[in-house]
């Protein structure tokens, strides 16, 4: 086995999170176009939901105006509370359960999914109160929520997700096909 540690190109270690999480992508969500979102999968089975640093909200320079874990008149993904081993009172999430809805300064607003079944353990408060960390750190301080998928489950739950090879591929389709 090498010892020697990988650098990148600039001659740099890679980051935390390269080094223990496994990116998968879903891209165009619920067929919206390049409403693209990132699941961070640790070697522990959680996953940790992000936006694709090629979702609109961090392309296109807009600023956020408020995040809203408010789903519906009686969901508030705020109210999850997990307690113990088991993380009883987790919310239980479907691949297309609504997470948050984000609007930007310019009034649009997206809706952001959590791309895998699994428990709710955490949903990302500090982005509440600094929603430019969404903006800045979008795959470590900005992240959306952190779901536990049920163990039978952890292998299977990337089969709808795209590796980054596979995503590059799509972005790139999507660029060529786009007008400039």
């Amino acid at each position: 086995m090498d010892c020697v540690e990988k650098k990148n190109a600039d001659g740099e270690a890679p980051s935390v999170i390269d080094r223990y999480f496994t990116r998968w992508y879903r891209a165009d969500m619920k067929g919206k176009p390049c409403e693209d979102h990132c699941v961070l999968q640790h070697s522990n089975r959680l996953c940790v939901v992000t936006l694709a640093e090629t979702h609109p909200i961090l392309q296109e320079g807009r600023t956020v105006k408020s995040i809203n874990y408010q789903i519906s008149n009686g969901c508030s993904r705020l109210n999850n509370k997990v307690s113990g081993k088991s993380k009883r009172g987790a919310q239980f999430l479907t691949d297309f359960a609504p997470l948050c809805r984000i609007t930007c300064s310019d009034e649009t607003e997206y809706t952001i999914y959590s791309c895998i079944r699994g428990r709710l353990l955490e949903v990302n408060e500090n982005i509440l109160e600094t929603p430019n960390l969404l903006l800045e750190k979008p795959s470590t301080d900005g992240y959306i929520a952190i779901i536990l998928p049920k163990f039978e489950e952890s292998k299977s739950i990337t089969e709808n997700l795209l590796t980054r090879e596979q995503f590059e591929s799509v972005v790139t389709k999507r660029n060529l096909s786009q007008p400039p």
